[in-house]
């Protein structure tokens, strides 16, 4: 185990838009996080080791894996190269944080599970929604019980964000999948990890448009039950304007009160039992990025298991599975 005095040092494998975001909420642990870069392109690697004050760049993943002086790696590539490198990684006998979706398959994760308990080594799945405040407040809300029975969760993330051509995610061979898989897999996360546990789920897809440079399908509405007998619905698109360019509310409805807040976090208003409450569950780390590194630093100097472990995200996983067995073949527009 890493002592709790020494720095966890860990090393970004990919140096591209996540990476930043991830970079910039380590600010805040100096003396607890050190982060290396490396990037298939030296002066890549480079250009992020000096701006985001590293310890060392790398010209390719290998050379990160195998240096004796790393703890662990973050691998923020495309999804296609998770698995690979996971095994390298858990191979030199390094811990991980993968970004998700982690792997396409549950066959995927069964492989990773088996190498990790071999290795002995902590992986995280970055889930950062299962950190942020607002997922916090919320299963805090409902385990208190201020609206009462559950009824109904309805969640929305629906914005228009095209990709342009070039974009890695419009090819579902490096992405995993389609938009709801690559990105949408984020809020199927949010709505089931509130307490109530979702338990069965279909999928529906409109008709993809063929139009414009972003080829992906980048629409899915699910609808679901949780087993405390309330059901849900998750609307999920990513070419349909919204309010401000990305407001968005969903609620929760109980039998005593409802739950109404912004989708990424800003503001939750509770009426249920008691006096109405408005609440801004927190800016400081609206996005969970900084709980998350928390818990996985606490988790290997510890030896315990992070909140979003593997198994967590097999559970995710196979309601994804669900989701796109569900789906019956598109018929096409009506001529």
């Amino acid at each position: 185990m890493t002592p709790m005095s020494a720095p966890l040092r860990i090393a970004f494998l990919g140096c591209g838009f996540i990476t930043r975001v991830h970079s910039r909420n380590l600010r805040r642990f100096r003396n607890e996080i050190v982060c290396g870069y490396a990037s298939r392109d030296q002066v890549k690697a480079s250009e992020f080791c000096g701006k985001y004050r590293g310890t060392g760049s790398y010209g390719d993943y290998a050379a990160a894996i195998a240096d004796p002086n790393i703890d662990a790696v973050v691998i923020a590539v495309p999804p296609a190269f998770h698995l690979n490198l996971t095994l390298q990684a858990l191979a030199a006998g390094k811990h991980v944080l993968v970004e998700k979706p982690a792997f396409p398959t549950m066959g995927d994760y069964e492989v990773v599970r088996a190498a990790r308990d071999r290795a002995g080594r902590v992986v995280l799945i970055g889930e950062n929604d299962h950190y942020k405040p607002l997922a916090i407040k919320l299963r805090q809300l409902l385990a208190e019980g201020v609206i009462g029975d559950m009824v109904f969760g309805h969640f929305s993330s629906i914005v228009k964000r095209l990709k342009t051509a070039d974009d890695w995610r419009n090819d579902e061979s490096m992405a995993g999948g389609d938009a709801f898989f690559e990105e949408g897999i984020h809020w199927l996360h949010l709505a089931g990890c509130l307490g109530p546990k979702i338990t069965s789920i279909t999928g529906f897809q409109p008709t993809a448009s063929p139009e414009g440079p972003d080829r992906r399908t980048k629409s899915m509405m699910v609808a679901f039950r949780y087993d405390n007998g309330a059901v849900g619905s998750l609307y999920y698109s990513r070419e349909i304007p919204s309010l401000l360019k990305g407001l968005r509310l969903s609620k929760l409805f109980g039998r005593k009160g409802v739950i109404t807040f912004e989708s990424n976090g800003v503001v939750l208003l509770a009426r249920g039992q008691g006096l109405p409450r408005l609440i801004f569950p927190g800016f400081r780390d609206m996005r969970g990025y900084q709980a998350m590194y928390r818990d996985f630093r606490q988790s290997i100097v510890n030896g315990t298991v992070p909140e979003m472990s593997l198994e967590r995200a097999m559970e995710d996983q196979r309601l994804m599975d669900q989701i796109y067995g569900s789906q019956t073949p598109d018929p096409g527009p009506r001529q």
